[in-house]
């Protein structure tokens, strides 16, 4: 058998930071890999999920995976789903004898609060959104409505960035972030909120940190140095704004439903006031109080985080896909391994990493750990059972072929990006991309 045939094949699913980082670590332990991406474009994330205008974050991620996607030890196909009702599903892949596979996904799902009236017009989730201002078909082509007093539940770095289009490209009058806990338990950066910091109502967070001030040092939080700290993207580097938008807060205020117009529309959203409960571990917990206010906004959206598909294929809990309870293969305590509770074992040579193994958690470095740990699991996995199908690969290009779509492959992605990086120049542009997968085909002659 030649050399190549000697190295270990090893499945990724899924081309974001976490199965890219991971594809350039299994090439440097000695393995091949074939990576399997939903997407025309690998990037995941950092392609649709940073914010459009962050030029110099992205290109110096597009730099690295390139490196990583020139070893002539991975494959590429991308516009590939694996799902149950998809172009290859993940037992079919198992069956094909690969040495493992790193299930790479992130977290397809969307977490919803199941409140009467989420399926209103006006009413979505921080995800689609993310996806349509990063022109990620076919979110890209997807028509959002927005009104001018916007409702966004959650506090973190999503809401952020959704508060930073809200305010700087849509331009709407009004937005309220709206948290279940107090200032002090926000989950955003500073860094984040430059972008919009000059569009706070100073004095209306002054009345609300005056509001929930009592309730928030009954456990021992400080509010003015919460206060300080929402301030504090008030830097130098804050951008001048744009727009007369005022951004608000309204904190120990969980969402309780959202009211409907006559239109089927939203005429408002309900929250319930809530106060800390200390828990022994030293965290908090919201307490419902019975008392409720409506807030007067027309759109609502949610930007609590993110779940794992259920159709994928793999067992799910809560909002993650199950890992094993004992982990034969831990890595810093982490479970990597994808448990099946009914069998009450492991599901044999099947790994989890990124956000396909602990949704919404942390931002690209992350991710890029996370896959470096999930592959040191993998390699341990590798030297107690070497076994497997040398021909794996070839299998899967097999059955690839007999789909009837277009299958593109890393040259062809080669020549995307020199196609949109000619059109950037032609027009005068940081980035050029097209909207459509049915353009991006035709490009690259695909079509």
């Amino acid at each position: 058998m030649t050399e190549e045939h000697t190295k270990p094949i090893v499945a990724i699913i899924g081309a974001g930071p976490a199965g890219l980082f991971g594809a350039g670590s299994l090439v440097e332990h000695g393995a091949r890999v074939v990576l399997l991406n939903r997407d025309i474009k690998p990037g995941g994330l950092a392609e649709y999920g940073i914010y459009y205008d962050k030029y110099s974050i992205k290109e110096g991620l597009r730099k690295q995976f390139r490196k990583i996607l020139a070893s002539p030890d991975i494959t590429y196909y991308g516009n590939v789903s694996v799902e149950e009702d998809g172009d290859v599903t993940l037992a079919e892949l198992r069956q094909m004898g690969f040495a493992a596979i790193m299930v790479a996904v992130g977290a397809q799902g969307t977490k919803w609060l199941g409140l009467p009236g989420e399926d209103l017009k006006g009413v979505y989730h921080s995800k689609p959104l993310l996806y349509h201002y990063n022109n990620l078909p076919p979110f890209s082509e997807q028509e959002f409505t927005i009104g001018k007093r916007v409702a966004l539940i959650g506090v973190g770095n999503v809401m952020a960035d959704i508060a930073h289009w809200l305010t700087r490209d849509v331009r709407v009058d009004e937005i309220i972030a709206v948290a279940r806990r107090g200032p002090a338990e926000v989950k955003f950066t500073r860094q984040e909120m430059e972008y919009i910091a000059r569009n706070f109502d100073l004095e209306d967070l002054d009345a609300e940190i005056a509001r929930v001030a009592e309730r928030v040092r009954a456990v021992g939080q400080d509010p003015d140095e919460a206060k300080n700290f929402i301030l504090s993207a008030l830097s130098r580097k804050a951008l001048e704004p744009v727009s007369a938008t005022r951004i608000r807060f309204r904190f120990l205020s969980s969402p309780s439903r959202i009211l409907a117009n006559a239109a089927g529309g939203v005429a408002g959203l309900e929250v319930e006031d809530t106060e800390l409960v200390l828990q022994e571990n030293g965290e908090t917990r919201a307490r419902r109080l019975g008392t409720q206010r409506v807030l007067d906004v027309d759109t609502v959206i949610f930007c609590i985080g993110d779940r794992v598909s259920e159709r994928f294929g793999l067992p799910v809990q809560g909002t993650e896909f199950v890992k094993n309870p004992t982990p034969r293969y831990p890595v810093d305590g982490e479970s990597y391994e994808v448990f099946d509770p009914q069998a009450n074992a492991p599901l044999e040579g099947i790994f989890v990493a990124g956000w396909a193994r602990k949704a919404s958690k942390g931002q690209v470095g992350l991710a890029r750990k996370d896959a470096g740990n999930c592959v040191e699991a993998i390699m341990r996995y590798l030297g107690e059972r070497p076994g497997y199908d040398p021909t794996a690969a070839e299998k899967l290009a097999a059955r690839l072929t007999q789909l009837r779509k277009p299958l593109v492959r890393k040259e062809d992605w080669q020549r995307l990006e020199a196609i949109e990086q000619q059109k950037a120049a032609e027009l005068g542009v940081e980035l050029f991309k097209f909207k459509s997968n049915a353009e991006m085909l035709a490009a690259m002659g695909l079509g």
